[in-house]
């Protein structure tokens, strides 16, 4: 297909398929795993939009810090703990020239 399509779209989808192939059925192989990544999608959702109203992100350094919150955000949501109470941890623990504290398991564990 990737080879004798006329189509163009449809040789970049057969090309695009041939090259993710192992990736895309993943889910054989392990059946716990999410048929989409609509999740993931959904949970970002908010900070896509948040950048949208905020013109986005203009230094590398800013879209970084950027990108590792949301991530440490996002986590201590997963796992049901508060975002901001483990924000403030490692604040406090960087002025005081200690290492960042580990993210929070998930509550009850």
């Amino acid at each position: 297909m990737a080879a004798s399509a006329t189509h163009t779209k449809a040789r970049a989808l057969a090309r695009e398929i041939l090259n993710d192939w192992e990736a895309i059925f993943q889910v054989l192989a392990h059946p716990q795993l999410p048929l989409t990544n609509n999740e993931a999608e959904q949970a970002l959702r908010h900070w896509v939009i948040l950048r949208s109203i905020c013109h986005g992100i203009r230094t590398e350094d800013g879209t970084r810090i950027f990108a590792i919150l949301i991530s440490a955000i996002e986590t201590c949501r997963v796992r049901q703990q508060s975002p901001w109470i483990f924000l403030a941890a490692v604040f406090r623990q960087r002025r005081a020239e200690f290492s960042v504290p580990r993210l929070p398991l998930v509550k009850g564990d």
